[in-house]
């Protein structure tokens, strides 16, 4: 019997990676916004009439929607299990991505990609996650949450070309045909597989007393309305803010970015810049698990306020290293990757299991408004200055501000006295 609930633990947790697999085309927003702008510019029949100001749109709003989506996918995997909220979440994704592939129209890019598929990622990534921690011991939470979102990050490694192949076979709508339909039945498909562990479960190899982990921590089960009343939320909400937006901001852009270094193969830099992010959800979650979430997070803030610096010179150059522009997409991806698997480690950590679809759901609602903020100023001061320079610039100071918020948090949580 012990065998079977093992090999079950796998397979949940290899489901969440493979629907975190389709639904990471998010990542891919790069390319598509190139395909629309060349569409812009060319004008005629068919073509997309768009500011060019409002580029992103499609692609901050599906951040928001997907971020707050995870409330309500939350309580929805809490209460009815992630079998169900999965497979709503495929048929939201599939949904948003046929109505796109048969229009041009902004208002139907932002509610098929922003807000359909945004709540259909948010309904599906909810449900990936939960399900995979509970089969697990808790000093393996940083490993098994690092590997289920690490699909997500992933996914852009075989978007990216198959979409380029797409794009210039079939054009925009008819790519956007392919990937609806195609989402719909994976996500749909595997979230047959995800099931939570019998009532009263235990994980074989949790930690002896005083043997735990750094980062095991959790001492209670909060509610929602419990959390929301801690310091610690606050302070963890800002972070993620912090270390989402700035790498979401490089994201929604980095196919723009490479344009002019690498041409025709600024799609690989996308493909790239999603190992490393893959990478980093993994790697993270290894060493969360040995010197404890908040040295991890301090570590990855401080390697990506480096790296914003760096960007402005590497980006702005007339000639850019191919190598140069390869290197600084793969470690933005990674420093990324591991806000992913550290913010829900974190949010187990110190909340615990019972509620952790929901309370994950609202903490990722940081995700959500810094992918917003920060994607929607990065395009705006693109547009009238035609450079990256006062993003990269903004993005650092937000990243130092972090930082310093990350040295003040307490992960520790006071045990709760028997009565």
């Amino acid at each position: 019997m012990a065998q079977k609930v093992k090999n079950k633990g796998w397979s949940v947790t290899f489901s969440g990676t493979g629907i975190n697999l389709a639904l990471g085309i998010l990542y891919t927003w790069s390319i598509f916004k190139v395909a629309i702008r060349q569409s812009i510019e060319a004008g005629g029949a068919g073509a997309f009439n768009w500011n060019i100001a409002a580029l992103n749109d499609p692609y901050v709003v599906c951040c928001l929607v997907f971020a707050f989506a995870m409330i309500l996918a939350g309580k929805c995997q809490d209460k009815f299990g992630p079998r169900i909220t999965a497979f709503i979440g495929g048929i939201l994704v599939g949904l948003g991505f046929l109505l796109i592939s048969q229009s041009t129209s902004y208002v139907a890019w932002i509610l098929g990609f922003g807000v359909l598929a945004g709540t259909g990622i948010g309904f599906g990534y909810s449900s990936a996650t939960p399900p995979a921690l509970k089969w697990f011991p808790p000093q393996k939470t940083g490993l098994i949450a690092g590997l289920v979102v690490a699909g997500f990050g992933l996914a852009s490694v075989y978007i990216a070309p198959l979409s380029k192949y797409l794009l210039q076979v079939w054009g925009l709508q008819n790519a956007m045909l392919f990937f609806g339909i195609a989402f719909l039945i994976v996500v749909c498909s595997l979230s047959l597989l995800l099931v939570n562990p019998p009532a009263g479960y235990v994980p074989k190899g949790r930690a002896k007393a005083g043997k735990a982990a750094p980062a095991v921590i959790a001492q209670k089960e909060a509610s929602p309305s419990h959390m929301m009343k801690t310091l610690a939320f606050y302070q963890i909400w800002f972070i993620y803010f912090i270390g989402a937006g700035a790498g979401l901001m490089v994201i929604s852009s980095v196919a723009g970015m490479a344009s002019k270094s690498m041409g025709e193969l600024a799609f690989l830099a996308v493909a790239i810049l999603a190992v490393g992010n893959a990478g980093g959800r993994i790697i993270a979650g290894l060493i969360s698990d040995k010197i404890g979430r908040k040295a991890t997070l301090i570590i990855m803030l401080s390697f990506q306020a480096i790296l914003m610096l760096i960007a402005i010179p590497v980006v702005g150059a007339e000639q850019t290293s191919v190598l140069l522009m390869v290197l600084l997409a793969t470690f933005i991806g990674f420093n990324y990757g591991t806000n992913l698997s550290l913010f829900p480690s974190l949010t187990k950590d110190k909340w615990g299991l019972k509620n952790f679809g929901i309370n994950y759901g609202i903490v990722f609602t940081a995700w959500g408004v810094g992918g917003f903020v920060m994607s929607r100023l990065s395009q705006m001061l693109f547009a009238s200055s035609t450079t990256y320079t006062s993003s990269f610039l903004t993005a650092f100071a937000f990243l130092i501000v972090g930082i310093i918020i990350t040295l003040t948090l307490k992960t520790k949580t006071a045990k709760v006295k028997k009565r």
